[in-house]
């Protein structure tokens, strides 16, 4: 059976690489996702990602703001 592409805009763990992605939108077989804050889009099979928890996506934004406020990221 054929997995739903999540939504665009949802907040979705890569199961290959554990990295959290918002999604951006779909090419072909494949979701993008970007990192939370910005940075390379990367593709990833729609049966390859799931939905992130909340602790999750906070993490991916405690993160990003942790790199902010160090200068490592603009």
């Amino acid at each position: 059976m054929k997995s739903p592409k999540p939504p665009v805009g949802t907040h979705v763990v890569d199961l290959r690489t554990g990295k959290v992605g918002v999604v951006m939108g779909h090419e072909g077989p494949y979701v993008q996702l970007r990192p939370y804050g910005g940075g390379k889009e990367w593709d990833a099979a729609p049966d390859a990602v799931r939905r992130a928890t909340p602790a999750e996506w906070l993490s991916a934004a405690n993160a990003y703001t942790n790199a902010r406020s160090r200068g490592e990221v603009p």
